[in-house]
């Protein structure tokens, strides 16, 4: 499929367009195969060829990934992220660059380790989940109580885990579109309430995650106000394959596990926007972003460097072609994403009375920088122009639902209309959260397709007529 798709659109870039309009050729690549017509203004086409000719995206991410590194909401080096933001929007040529700050609760790691005491000692591989409470400093050290699924914990009895660490397995499954990641993702969410409801005093979770590496997955978790809270951490998957094989033997399996992690009190985070203003239309928002934020594991380059990259590198690419849009392009960087969408809220309540009932079209790429294979809409009408928007890339439209992305949900519950470039993802959930969230995972080429959708995204948003909130 990748493949496919790059050397469609290299190819394709290269016919020039003679006509205001033009059928530049038919492309085979969708889900079922099925052929999609490419249809492309003289305009399109030429920002097509900027991004697929360009490393727009492909820089961007390296410098954020290089320079900054970790970044976790709330963190010094989140505030750095924002810095660095804001000079690279004014160095790319967005206007009007600012920063709109919000606080936010500040959690951090801290120690974390973990072995099998008995009957085969050995260290783990673990790491604790955002947002857990810490261990006692001597750390936690008691028998397992094995549950094969989340499921399997919810329906066990209330009690007769008292004093018992609580593993849980569970194995997601691979998909191109993440699909088995929400399911897969109930127990790191609410595995320590459940454990805490049955008397577990701890809990290890076999990471949500599709890889084989020794690299645990962290991620946020949540805990019930009326709960007692234990802590919690993810093993990596071959950790997790090892203290199954363990309880196989069936022995009594006990686990030591000290976790130091803290909340250090109220920091700010922010959302970094910039924008080309609109000639015709400047008070009418075309709306893309990618979070700011991302896990202390790795340098978050899949999650979400590359949206940054991809949303600012598509703005660059209209800024080169000189192609003035008549409604404001606006690329919000937003912040504190990874510990709870905090930005995306902080830019609904910052707005809500201002403009956003101007917001024309919104989405963002948060799902690594894999190439876009089909797309989806959210709009309530002007679903033509979201079919050119698929046409002129040549793929195909979805029929499933999207509500923009992460960080564009709290907008969409607002009324704004989304739409989104499924990203293929099949190999994305083998480095989220994990040390493994490395620059060295981007494609140039495949980034630099996305690069050229959102760019195509963009300019039809910004010249169609089309009030895409129906009224």
């Amino acid at each position: 499929m990748r493949s496919f798709l790059i050397s469609l659109l290299a190819t394709s870039c290269l016919l020039g367009c003679s006509d205001a309009k033009i059928d530049s050729g038919e492309a085979s690549q969708s889900n079922s195969e099925a052929k999609v017509k490419t249809v492309r203004s003289r305009e399109v086409d030429k920002l097509i060829k900027i991004a697929m000719a360009g490393t727009h995206a492909y820089d961007i991410t390296e410098s954020l990934t290089t320079e900054i590194g970790p970044r976790v909401g709330g963190s010094p080096e989140e505030a750095k992220a924002r810095e660095w933001a804001v000079k690279k929007f004014k160095e790319i040529g967005l206007q009007n660059v600012r920063i709109e700050p919000f606080t936010m609760p500040y959690w951090e790691r801290g120690i974390e380790t973990a072995a099998i005491v008995s009957p085969f000692p050995q260290q783990l591989y673990i790491t604790s989940l955002g947002g857990s409470v810490a261990t006692p400093s001597e750390g936690i050290e008691a028998e397992i109580a094995f549950f094969p699924t989340f499921e399997d914990l919810k329906t066990a009895p209330e009690s007769g885990l008292e004093g018992k660490i609580v593993f849980i397995s569970g194995r997601m499954e691979k998909a191109p579109d993440g699909a088995g990641y929400g399911p897969a993702n109930q127990k790191r969410r609410l595995g320590a309430t459940e454990a805490a409801k049955r008397g577990a005093i701890a809990v290890v979770i076999r990471s949500v995650g599709t890889d084989s590496h020794r690299f645990p997955h962290t991620g946020m978790m949540r805990y019930q106000e009326d709960i007692k809270k234990i802590p919690i951490a993810a093993l990596s998957a071959p950790d997790a394959d090892q203290l199954e094989r363990t309880l196989k033997r069936g022995q009594k399996v006990s686990l030591k596990m000290t976790l130091t992690p803290k909340w250090s009190g109220d920091r700010q985070s922010g959302n970094v926007i910039g924008q080309i203003t609109g000639t015709e239309r400047p008070d009418e928002i075309v709306l893309v972003g990618g979070h700011l934020d991302s896990w202390d594991l790795g340098t978050g380059a899949v999650d979400d460097g590359a949206g940054i990259g991809i949303s600012a590198g598509a703005a660059q690419v209209i800024l080169e072609s000189g192609l003035k849009p008549k409604r404001t392009l606006r690329v919000v960087a937003f912040g504190a994403e990874e510990v709870g969408l905090l930005g995306a809220y902080a830019y609904v309540k910052a707005h809500k009375d201002t403009d956003l009932d101007r917001h024309v079209l919104a989405t963002e790429s948060d799902f690594g920088a894999g190439p876009a294979y089909e797309v989806k809409s959210g709009v309530r009408s002007g679903e033509h122009v979201i079919r050119d928007m698929a046409n002129a890339m040549g793929l195909p439209m979805s029929e499933g639902a999207t509500n923009g992305g992460p960080d564009i949900g709290p907008m969409f519950s607002e009324g704004v209309p989304v739409m989104r470039f499924q990203q293929e993802g099949t190999d994305y959930f083998d480095l989220h959260h994990t040390p493994d969230d490395t620059f060295d995972k981007i494609n140039p080429d495949e980034i630099a397709q996305n690069v050229a959708a959102f760019a195509t995204m963009m300019w039809l948003a910004s010249e169609a007529d089309t009030d895409f909130r129906g009224q």
